[in-house]
């Protein structure tokens, strides 16, 4: 019997190809990468001692490069095995668990149609990038270089113009010998019995033509060009060619982008070049694409559904999801979470990569270029990550049955993973994370932001009880000088004082903000209130702009109730002495200040992330017997440990932030 193409790619899409190919040969351990789906094998086509025979599930394909044998899932079995292409229609099928169709003379009949429905696709696509280029598509063309596209982009992703007419393509279609069923099955016009002559579904808008994974034209998005336009963005309607949700925009050419980065090296298992970045929209990818970020895709309009987070998964192991960092975007991003959870398995996650607020990736790679879009990239979170830190934000955790609440919202959460193992190491990781903070947080402490972007944690205890000394461990000691401050005491810790210095130079000098925004922007406390607080800063400098004075900021952060932490912070800074930071800096020394503070800042976050890595390495070597690993692992850490040391004994941040030149603008602090 036939089978439809639909039919043969779902239950191949399915089924990895390794799980077809596993049960004939043993695959290598030393080469296979099975978290990218990558196996090799000595080849069961011909004798060979050493695997030559490659096989990748992203491609559903297998190749000898002893013997040159190549193939998929239905040609693996009938050549190796000698089945009919029926009964190896058959075998797959039954792995998928899809019940194999019937002999059905109008099943054929519908495929034959579904073809010529792409045909009438192509035309219609056709028709919207020669009527781009008309006297008609001006206002359009013209839209188009207002957001930097440039015409190889266009001519690219074959954007077009649907004329503001109810039956300029109707015509041109049926022009062309196209009939009315076939115009009608394919979603171009609008019909219906309550609607007596069928028009254009698409009038004055940007055509985007959206792909199937065998990059043919089965749907298109419409943006309207007209503001008054009842919906900014129009897409098909669901027709046999189209299914939203199991469709996202630029697949194919994302999924052979990010496969010719892993085979050219360019790449790691955690790199963007060699994943597959999920974005909001249209606009969103094509921009990415000019910028040489060409790895993106889109879903259609809508919130990420199971089926497109399958077709992601089809193509990496860990593809980045991308959102922007306004209250939206949080929500969506929390989506997404819940979405991922209950499907992931070993080597299968997702990551997510949080945008400044107000930026989407269309914004960013076009007034800045690519560099500040590879860095969202590069600071993505695990999802592990994510889990944790929407547990715990904004919560206070200061009694016994508010810490115990969020020990049983933990549980609820990982619960539903479907994965055995996956579950029981994310209980772990929680259980981890959950111990760290309430040692460090303690009692009435639990405001405090323990944990870095990424998965960066804080650590142990802060100096809870009193001064430590220089080799206590835990990456936050502080000095004895602070420790017998005021600011120390009783249930409230203050910040660390290099995190203080970094805040109140900003509030002090708000013009730092617009000459350093880039690295202020991105900049995370330890201390839950500052972050908060540092949350109202940055709130008011995209408020007021350049325009933002001193008073004026400290007016708005009094009025959000962040007076008694300034005030605070202040008091510990004129004990340290640190003049720097004050209103009696000059800038020049304001701003010298600040950069040493930062520099400092940063070397610590990346030591005790060093730290922490090396240590789960040795962990991990130590339990898989890899004694000649071990030696090294611990001389490294000895080394950072040593550095980690170093650096809390310097209290560079303590002495070296005096009055640098003796530039005051008035009497030097008391």
């Amino acid at each position: 019997m036939r089978f439809s193409q639909s039919f043969l790619d779902e239950i191949r899409d399915r089924v990895p190809i390794s799980d077809v190919i596993a049960k004939r040969v043993s695959w290598d351990r030393r080469k296979t990468n099975v978290s990218r789906g990558d196996y090799w094998a000595c080849c069961p086509f011909h004798g060979e001692k050493s695997p030559s025979f490659h096989c990748e599930d992203r491609k559903g394909r297998y190749h000898c490069f002893g013997c040159g044998v190549s193939g998929d899932h239905f040609r693996f079995l009938t050549d190796l095995e000698g089945l009919s292409f029926p009964e190896a229609v058959q075998q797959i099928a039954d792995m998928a668990g899809v019940a194999m169709p019937q002999p059905d003379p109008q099943a054929e009949r519908r495929e034959k149609e579904r073809t010529s429905l792409l045909d009438v696709m192509e035309l219609a696509t056709q028709f919207f990038e020669d009527q781009l280029q008309t006297a008609n598509g001006a206002k359009a063309r013209a839209y188009l270089r207002e957001r930097g596209l440039t015409g190889r982009t266009i001519e690219t992703f074959r954007l077009g113009y649907a004329p503001d007419s109810r039956n300029a393509l109707k015509e041109f279609l049926a022009g062309k010998g196209v009939g009315k069923e076939q115009i009608e099955a394919c979603g171009l016009v609008v019909h219906g019995l309550d609607v007596p002559v069928s028009y254009d579904r698409f009038r004055d808008r940007i055509m985007f033509p959206i792909l199937s994974s065998r990059e043919k034209v089965i749907a298109f998005g419409g943006r309207a060009m007209s503001p008054d336009a009842p919906a900014k963005y129009l897409n098909s309607n669901e027709t046999e060619l189209f299914h939203k949700g199991n469709v996202l925009y630029n697949f194919a050419r994302a999924r052979r982008a990010a496969q010719g980065a892993s085979r050219l090296g360019d790449a790691g298992p955690d790199d963007a070049a060699g994943t597959i970045i999920a974005v909001e929209g249209y606009m969103d990818v094509i921009a990415l694409h000019q910028a040489g970020v060409e790895n993106a895709v889109a879903p259609l309009g809508t919130a990420l559904t199971e089926n497109q987070l399958d077709l992601l998964w089809k193509m990496t192991s860990q593809p980045v999801l991308c959102f922007d960092g306004d209250g939206a975007g949080i929500r969506a991003a929390n989506r997404g979470v819940d979405l991922a959870l209950p499907h992931l398995k070993p080597g299968r996650s997702v990551r997510f990569a949080m945008l400044p607020d107000g930026k989407d990736p269309d914004d960013l790679v076009r007034h800045e270029g690519r560099a500040p879009f590879d860095k969202v990239l590069a600071n993505a979170r695990s999802l592990a990550d994510m889990v944790w830190h929407r547990e715990i934000q904004g919560g206070s955790f200061d009694t016994p049955e508010k810490r115990a609440e969020l020990e049983a919202r933990l549980k609820q959460v990982t619960a539903v993973i479907a994965d055995e193992s996956v579950r029981r190491h994310y209980g772990q990781d929680m259980r981890d994370r959950l111990n760290a903070f309430l040692q460090s947080s303690g009692p009435g402490r639990g405001e405090r932001r323990p944990f870095e972007r990424g998965g960066r944690q804080g650590g142990g205890p802060r100096g809870a009880g009193g001064p430590r000394g220089p080799n206590a461990a835990g990456p936050t000691a502080i000095s004895d000088r602070l420790a017998r401050s005021s600011l120390v005491s009783g249930q409230q810790i203050a910040p660390l004082l290099r995190e203080s210095v970094l805040a109140l130079t900003i509030v002090n000098h708000p013009q730092l903000l617009f000459d350093e925004y880039d690295e202020i922007s991105t900049i995370e406390f330890d201390h839950r209130d500052l972050q908060r607080c540092w949350a109202a800063v940055l709130n008011a400098a995209a408020a007021h702009g350049p325009r933002l004075t001193r008073e004026g900021l400290i007016e708005q952060l009094e009025a959000e109730g962040f007076g008694p932490l300034i005030g605070a912070i202040d008091q510990q800074i004129r004990y340290a002495r640190l003049w720097t930071a004050t209103t009696a800096a000059a800038p020049e020394d304001a701003r010298e200040g600040y950069l040493q503070a930062l520099a400092l800042h940063q070397r610590s976050k990346a030591l005790h992330w060093q730290r922490r890595e090396l240590e789960r390495e040795l962990a991990h070597a130590t339990e898989e017997g890899d004694l000649e690993a071990v030696p090294q692992l611990l001389r490294t850490l000895q080394e950072v440990q040593l550095e980690v040391t170093r650096l809390e004994n310097q209290e560079a941040i303590i002495e070296g932030f005096g009055v640098l030149s003796g530039r005051v603008k008035g009497p030097a602090a008391r």
